[in-house]
Formats: C-alpha cells, structure tokens, sequence
C-alpha cells in the first residue's frame, strides 16, 4: 500500500487522484491521506506569510516523520532548495502552463476596458500585466480556484488571472475567456507540472514512480526552477520563465525563456542548450538577466 499525502483542496486532491490513479494502473493499491497545511488555513497575501513552502512543509514533516510515503505537490509551489532525507521521485508530463484570464461577459485580456479590476495573488503576473500598458487595476487575491471566480460572477472583479492546468483539471476549462500567450505573461517556474516527492532512501516507491517519469517534462521544469534559484528568488518572487524541448539543427534542444519584474520593469530574455543540462542552462539565463 502506497499512502499518498495531499493537501484538502479541491485541486490538490484532483492532482492526488490523477497519480493514484497512474500508480493504481500499474498495480500499485493507493490510500489518500489528506492534510493541511499553512497555505490552506491562513489567508493573509502569500508574501507575508513567508510564501515559498507555506503549501508543502506540512505534506514534507509527514514523509519524514513516515506517515506518508508520498507527496504530490503543485512544481511551482515546491522551494528549490533540496529538502535532506526526501527527492522528487518523478514528475509525469505536464499540463498546459499557460496561464488564462477569466472575465466578465466572455472579454479578453485587450477588450477590458481602462481601470478594470483584475485580481491575481502573483507579483509575477501583476508586474508582467502592468507592463503591458492596458490601463488594468491590479488586486491580490488569495483562496481556491472557486472562491477567485466567484468573485468575477458577483461582480466583485472584471477579470481574474488564474493557471489554465488547474482549471484543466478541475474540468472548468469552459469559463476561460482567454488563454494568455507567454509573449505576454510567461508563467510560473514549474506551473502546470506535478512534483511526486518521496522518501530519498525508499527504493521499493522509487521503483513503483519509474513509469509515471516524464524526462523532457523535467528537463524543461529543472532549467526553470535553476533560474528561480539563481535569482535567488523565491516562489512568490515575479519571476516568470517557461522551458521547451525544441527540434534544433543538431537535434534536440532546450529552449528557455526567462522574466525578472524589478524597479517597475519587466526584463525578458532567452538561451537554449543541450536537453541533458538543464541546470546550467537556467543558470547561464539567470545571470544574463541579472546583468540586464
């Protein structure tokens, strides 16, 4: 029996049942043990609760306390700093991880009218949507996928700016009203990707993650998360960056872009290398952004 641990809301337990269910077609019996953690009891805006971890610190003291023996954790919400004694064990392919817009009277991101209030919890997609000139208002929000539509449907909000993999799989893809290019908002490090976490010495749960490994989904995730590391930045940092395994001249390639809000800007830039060195290639992008 594999217990697999998971916060209590709706979308955490969506993604929890996407990996039993993986896990279960391999043989494999799965019992989900929900628990709760800071992020999901304390509404204050994410920065000033200490966000990096406040989503994962609760499900990460039970595989080492050894009440669960895996963790399915949102990638984006996962601290990149390596936890000692626990590894991710595999991360399946990934959801789309653009994010969307969610709008009053189906608008998109262009036909919102000057002084529209947008809501978003992510100083990446405030400084990112600023950027763009569009004359928005900008609010933080916090609370599930539901709670941030609702505010839309009460007229609370015109807009909310949300991921589109979780509505995805929420099944709740027909409320989007736009999916927003990255050209225009790069997402999250990591956003649309599940991170399986398990203990770093539990070889018989090592074995049963094998098949649900995803290579060019890590290679893509760990070159983004290395240039939230090398930014020394943490997850609620407006750092945006999205990686791509590519057709280059050579054959396979890594294509990462990168989006560091600071001092009222957005700076963008791009690189690409080898898909088997992931790290120094968020590493190499980082550090030219911390030039710019």
């Amino acid at each position: 029996m594999i217990r697999l641990g998971t916060r209590r809301s709706a979308l955490a337990t969506a993604q929890a049942n996407l990996v039993a269910d993986s896990l279960r077609a391999h043989g494999h019996e799965v019992e989900l043990v929900l628990i709760t953690t800071t992020g999901d009891v304390n509404r204050a805006p994410l920065a000033q609760i200490g966000g990096t971890g406040i989503f994962v610190s609760a499900l990460r003291d039970a595989l080492l306390a050894n009440q669960i023996d895996i963790a399915v954790h949102s990638l984006k919400d996962l601290p990149t700093a390596p936890m000692p004694g626990l590894t991710i064990g595999a991360i399946p392919v990934r959801e789309d991880p653009r994010d969307v817009l969610i709008a009053r009277d189906g608008l998109t991101l262009g036909e919102l009218p000057v002084g529209s209030l947008v809501g978003t919890g992510a100083a990446r997609r405030q400084a990112q949507l600023e950027q763009l000139g569009l004359g928005l208002e900008l609010t933080d929000i916090r609370g599930n996928v539901d709670t941030r539509i609702a505010m839309v449907a009460d007229g609370k909000l015109d807009a909310v700016v949300l991921a589109r993999a979780g509505l995805s799989r929420l099944g709740r893809l027909a409320e989007v009203t736009e999916t927003l290019d990255p050209i225009q908002v790069l997402p999250s490090p990591g956003q649309g990707a599940l991170g399986i976490e398990c203990r770093a010495d539990d070889v018989a749960v090592l074995e049963a993650l094998a098949p649900l490994e995803d290579p060019a989904t890590r290679a893509a995730v760990t070159a983004e998360r290395q240039l939230l590391a090398t930014l020394e930045a943490g997850c609620t940092a407006p750092v945006g960056a999205l990686a791509e395994v590519v057709e280059g001249e050579d054959g396979p390639e890594l294509w990462l872009r990168g989006a560091f809000g600071q001092d009222g800007g957005v700076r963008r830039l791009s690189a690409n290398g080898p898909v088997d060195d992931p790290v120094s290639l968020g590493r190499a992008l980082a550090k030219e952004l911390l030039e710019e």
